[in-house]
C-alpha cells in the first residue's frame, strides 16, 4: 500500500508537540518553571538544524524520571484534547482525509517523544507511528530514551525498518515537513512537500522541486 508521511510539529501541528508539553506541565505544577527559558533556547538550536537531540531529551525528560506510564498517559490526554488538537491545521485534516481516501497508508514519524506523538496520531484516527521511544523501568519512566531517535537521519533509519516489517516500500509514497531537519526523510520518500518552510528549506525545495504548502490556522492563542 503506498505511504503517506507525515512530520508532526510545525507541519501537521501549529507549534511543537513537545515544548507546549513542557509549558503544560509547567502550569500544572509538574515541572519548575526555570527549565523554559533553556528549552526555548535548545529550540533555536532545532530550528536552525544545530541541535543535539539526545541532549534535548534528557533535559525535557526530567519530570518524567520516576513517574508512572499510566500517570503520564492521564496527562497527555487531558493536553491532546485541550492544546493539541485546536492547534491541527485546518489544510492538514483536509490532506489527510484526502490521502486516506486515495487509499495510502497514513504513518506519522517526528522527533516527539511516543508517549505524546501516539496519541494525539489515535486522535486523528492514524494508527502508523514512529517516534522517540523512552526507556521504562518497573512501570515508570527513567528520563531516558531507547533505541535509535527519530531524528534527521535517524527518522529514515527507523522508517526502513518499519517497512521492512511491514512489508512496505517508499515506492509512490509522498512526505510532507517544515523542517529542515527531516531533509533526509524528504529525499527518501517519492513526492516531497514542504509545509510553511522556513528559508533554508524553502529555497532547497525550489532547487529539488518538492511542492511548497502554505497552512494557516482559522484562529490563533
Amino acid at each position: 500500500m503506498p505511504l503517506a508521511i507525515f512530520d508532526l510539529d510545525d507541519t501537521l501541528l501549529d507549534g511543537d508537540s513537545s515544548s507546549l508539553f513542557l509549558r503544560h506541565l509547567v502550569k500544572h505544577g509538574l515541572a519548575p518553571a526555570e527549565m523554559l527559558p533553556r528549552e526555548a533556547a535548545m529550540m533555536q538550536d532545532y530550528y536552525a538544524g544545530k541541535l543535539e537531540m539526545e541532549d534535548y531529551m534528557t533535559f525535557t525528560l526530567q519530570p518524567l524520571r520516576g513517574r508512572g506510564v499510566e500517570e503520564v498517559a492521564h496527562w497527555v490526554d487531558a493536553y491532546v484534547r485541550d492544546t493539541l488538537l485546536p492547534r491541527i491545521f485546518p489544510a492538514a485534516r483536509a490532506t489527510l482525509a484526502a490521502q486516506r481516501a486515495a487509499g495510502r497508508r497514513l504513518l506519522v514519524i517526528s522527533a516527539t517523544g511516543v508517549h505524546v506523538v501516539a496519541p494525539l496520531a489515535r486522535a486523528l484516527g492514524i494508527a502508523d507511528v514512529l517516534a522517540i521511544d523512552l526507556e521504562t523501568r518497573d512501570g515508570c519512566y527513567t528520563g531516558r530514551t531507547s533505541g535509535t531517535l527519530t531524528y534527521r537521519h535517524g527518522k529514515v533509519e527507523r522508517l526502513q525498518a518499519w517497512s521492512a516489517e511491514q512489508a512496505e516500500d517508499l515506492h509512490d509514497s509522498v512526505g510532507y515537513s517544515d523542517s529542515i531537519n527531516d531533509v533526509p526523510l524528504l529525499e527518501a520518500v517519492a513526492s516531497a512537500h514542504v509545509v510553511n518552510p522556513a528559508p533554508a528549506l524553502a529555497h532547497l525545495a525550489a532547487e529539488r522541486g518538492w511542492r511548497r504548502l502554505e497552512w494557516v490556522r482559522e484562529s490563533a492563542d
